[in-house]
């Protein structure tokens, strides 16, 4: 009779609990708005890498996971009235009250010049190269052969998430990220102003949008979900979809040796200026503040910057900074299967039909490009004193980002 009684009260509690269970988890999700649909698809006779082609089978705690929350949450398709009435027809020109934006400055040209590029031809081969140098064993580079399952937590703290419209994006510094960072907080609403969710993306003061607090992003779900974590990343990678935007390797860093090093930036030139003008200028007694440098006439040459990237102390003392650090680092292109693939060299064209791909269209537009944007023609001049053996190293550094997105391999850089 006894052990009956046990046997009860164990069913029971086990009931309670998975109940419990099933409330909290739900709760947690329901607070992300955790839509499994992805908007975003392609006929699989297009060649396009469609999201999770290629997967093995998912564990069964996925499949349980999958299970109970598609049978509940609702699908994108639906968006809400009250968001897609609100079609954002372009805005006044923002108030520009950061150094460097002010130093850059907005183009708000129309580009009706500009060649209709074949977008789905365009994605097609740009993930085609990707795939084949990913599955190429004669080429290889560091974190190649890892799984996703090896990559560190900390190393996914670039995939952005958007829960509403099952978007994921991988933001890589000095390619456009400040403004696609600002589309995906107006997709997911994930900041207010006066309670309210911003609608259009210049309205975005800059400091908000490096925020980190205001992005969900893969590095946090750890905190969110516990041990359902990697699960869920999974899950997520297999319905959203996937983009990043690319450049050439060389022309970012000097994007980055501009806006880090040329303007005054209190925190780049205390972490990283006042290193490198010790190391390779031989420069002592430095001021303390960048304005006090700048005025001394103390800055760091490209020379320098290039120098730091090249020597091996710098990794062993901290990881390249994310303004330098490469794509394959930062996006993990041979382990997520990324669904779009974007370019500066094409943002404007690129940004359209990504958004429209998203069916995001009619809620808002892209912000518009910088007018003097860092030139892939400007290279021979910043490189013309860096001597040949440090330019054929730095391309070794890179060359990882040159071939696995279809840049050339700049053969006047690399030969005397």
């Amino acid at each position: 009779m006894t052990k009956a009684r046990l046997l009860r009260l164990s069913v029971v509690l086990v009931s309670i609990f998975m109940i419990l269970l099933i409330i909290v988890y739900w709760d947690n999700v329901g607070t992300a708005h955790f839509y499994l649909h992805t908007s975003f698809s392609r006929p699989h006779s297009t060649g396009v890498i469609t999201a999770g082609e290629d997967w093995d089978a998912l564990p069964d705690v996925d499949e349980f996971l999958t299970k109970l929350l598609s049978s509940s949450l609702r699908q994108n398709s639906s968006i809400p009235r009250n968001t897609e009435n609100l079609l954002i027809q372009g805005s006044n020109r923002p108030v520009v009250s950061n150094l460097e934006e002010n130093v850059r400055g907005y183009d708000w040209s129309t580009h009706k010049d500009r060649n209709n590029l074949d977008q789905e031809k365009l994605q097609v081969e740009r993930q085609r190269t990707l795939r084949e140098f990913c599955a190429n064993s004669s080429f290889t580079f560091p974190t190649k052969e890892r799984s996703f399952d090896d990559i560190p937590n900390y190393e996914l703290n670039h995939l952005i998430v958007d829960d509403r419209h099952g978007i994921i994006y991988c933001y890589v510094p000095k390619v456009a990220c400040t403004n696609w960072k600002r589309v995906m907080i107006v997709l997911s609403e994930s900041l207010l102003e006066q309670g309210v969710p911003y609608r259009n993306p210049l309205d975005i003061p800059r400091e908000h949008v490096h925020n980190s607090s205001t992005h969900l992003t893969f590095n946090k779900f750890w905190r969110r979900y516990g041990k359902f974590s990697r699960h869920l990343m999974k899950i997520k990678l297999k319905k959203y979809t996937k983009f990043l935007f690319v450049r050439d390797p060389f022309v970012r860093l000097i994007s980055a040796f501009r806006s880090k090093f040329e303007l005054q930036n209190e925190e780049f030139y205390r972490r990283f200026a006042v290193p490198m003008l010790k190391l390779y200028s031989n420069h002592t007694n430095l001021p303390t503040s960048v304005s006090e440098a700048f005025g001394a006439g103390l800055k760091v040459s490209f020379s320098d910057f290039i120098q730091y990237l090249l020597d091996p102390r710098t990794e062993k003392m901290t990881p390249f900074n994310e303004h330098w650090r490469q794509v394959y680092r930062l996006c993990h292109p041979c382990q997520i299967d990324y669904d779009f693939i974007g370019k500066l060299e094409t943002l404007d064209e690129d940004a359209a039909y990504l958004l429209q791909l998203l069916k995001v269209d009619r809620l808002l537009r892209f912000p518009p490009s910088y007018r003097n944007r860092t030139a892939s023609s400007w290279e021979d001049n910043w490189f013309a004193k860096i001597p040949l053996a440090w330019r054929q190293q730095l391309y070794k550094l890179y060359e990882a980002d040159f071939v696995l997105f279809g840049y050339p391999k700049p053969e006047n850089l690399l030969k005397d």
